[in-house]
Order: C-alpha cells, then structure tokens, then sequence
C-alpha cells in the first residue's frame, strides 16, 4: 500500500507539528540539507527555484540532517538564522531529522521506497539529496546531491504543466 505522502506528520523548525496536506496539490521538493557542508551554497539555488515556481505550484521543503559528518551541528534557530542570514531561504524549514538508520523520518522511509536511488539503493547518500514529487503525491524523481538545484528545473517545469 502506497503511503500518503501529505499525511505524514512533520516537526516544523519552530517545533509545530504539522502535515504535508497544506501543500496538497502542489508539486514538493524535499530535500535534506545541511549548513557545513560543500553543497550549502545549493540553498542559494533552492531558494531562487522557491521564488520563480511558488506561484506556479512549486513548495521547496528543507529537512535538516546531521548524519553526515556532522555537518548540521546546531539546533533549530541557528539553522533557521544561518539560512536566512546567509542564503535568504523563506521556504519552510523543518526540524533536524535522520534520513537513514533505525530513526529514519516516515516521510524520508515513504521517499525512499517510492525513488530508489543508483541501483536500487535505498540509502539517501549524502546532504541535498532531492526528492521531486508531483501535485498528486507520486514520487517523481531522486536528484543526487551533486546536481545542483538549476539542473532539475526543467523537470519541475514538466511536473507544473502536468
């Protein structure tokens, strides 16, 4: 049975429990993110991609995560100033979550299973792995980490359209 992604109960960064059925019928960008981390300055692109698709349908989720040599250290107001003050991020930032291992996130265990990674892994690899997911909840793609937020909009453009 599918999960319904919009169900799933997040922690917003300001330590509100929420679900994802706000932005049901939007097109979602999940991504885990870090701010010590040599692809931080992928928040710039994350947040240009936020500003030019918000009205047209696009909701990019930062999910903190500090699995990855420790490379999200601080608690959730530092994470949320440091990405204001340095990247200007307005899109919703949530509490710092595990997206492997015994605790992983429900919703990074529902993105797993529905977009496998290389070869079928299962594992997010690395901070700003990315999740794309159409209006309707499916599970579009998995971006690497590498692939930089401006390389995948064509392919939110395709999912806006529908």
């Amino acid at each position: 049975m599918k999960t319904d992604l919009f169900a799933i109960e997040c922690q917003t960064i300001k330590g509100e429990n929420v679900t994802l059925d706000e932005h049901r019928g939007k097109a979602l960008l999940v991504v885990n993110t870090a701010s010590k981390c040599g692809f931080t300055p992928q928040y710039k692109g994350l947040e240009s991609l936020h500003k030019k698709y918000q009205d047209k349908g696009l909701v990019v989720l930062g999910f903190p995560c500090n699995q990855f040599r420790e490379q999200e250290p601080e608690g959730e107001g530092e994470i949320a100033s440091f990405c204001e003050r340095n990247f200007g991020v307005s899109f919703p930032l949530f509490a710092k979550v595990d997206v492997n291992g015994e605790n992983t996130h429900p919703l990074f265990s529902a993105l797993k299973t529905a977009a496998p990674g290389l070869l079928g892994s299962r594992g997010v690899k690395w901070n700003f792995t990315k999740f794309l997911i159409a209006p309707d909840g499916k599970t579009v793609k998995r971006f690497a980490p590498i692939t930089r937020p401006d390389k995948i909009e064509a392919e939110i453009e395709k999912l806006l359209k529908g």
